[in-house]
């Protein structure tokens, strides 16, 4: 990883394995992408790193990308994502803030995360996601409880083979 976790984070997941992580509430600077979310994360770049630049912020990994119109593959209709860099703690407010981002305070939560090595391509994330709801059709003590994500880990230099990633969906447990 090229950056340090947030405070509290759980390390990634390793490539290929699936596992149930709880992560602590935290606090993030996001950019929300309409239209194609396959470009999400490109499109918000610069906008996020003015602020974090500006702000002084230290730089975290990963970088976030919720896809908030659920489990839904599909592509050729626009769609939303919102694209966060997480703060390295709670505790940091930015005494400047432009109307292109916006600082969210996000709640604990359970995911069930994939790790992934490899390239940050649409079809990694789809065959990772489909590999989850598998994993969750098999699980049925757990339920869905938000729209998946996306944790990228190292920085657009690293070679694509080596990349780092997650995808994940939020989950909650179903009570007996």
């Amino acid at each position: 990883m090229s950056a340090s976790l947030p405070h509290e984070f759980p390390n990634p997941t390793p490539p290929g394995a699936i596992e149930v992580k709880e992560y602590p509430e935290y606090r993030a600077v996001t950019y929300s992408h309409s239209g194609n979310v396959q470009q999400a994360s490109q499109v918000a770049f610069n906008p996020l790193y003015r602020h974090i630049s500006t702000n002084q912020i230290a730089m975290t990994t990963p970088v976030e990308v919720r896809y908030l119109d659920g489990l839904s593959t599909e592509v050729t209709t626009p769609q939303t994502a919102e694209v966060s860099f997480l703060y390295p703690n709670r505790d940091i407010w930015p005494q400047t803030l432009t109307d292109e981002v916006k600082v969210t305070d996000y709640p604990p939560m359970t995911v069930v995360s994939i790790g992934i090595q490899g390239a940050y391509s649409w079809s990694n994330y789809e065959q990772h996601l489909q590999r989850l709801q598998g994993w969750l059709n098999e699980h049925s003590e757990y339920v869905i409880s938000g729209p998946p994500r996306r944790l990228l880990y190292n920085s657009p230099m690293t070679p694509e083979a080596s990349k780092l990633s997650e995808v994940q969906i939020p989950i909650a447990g179903v009570n007996p």
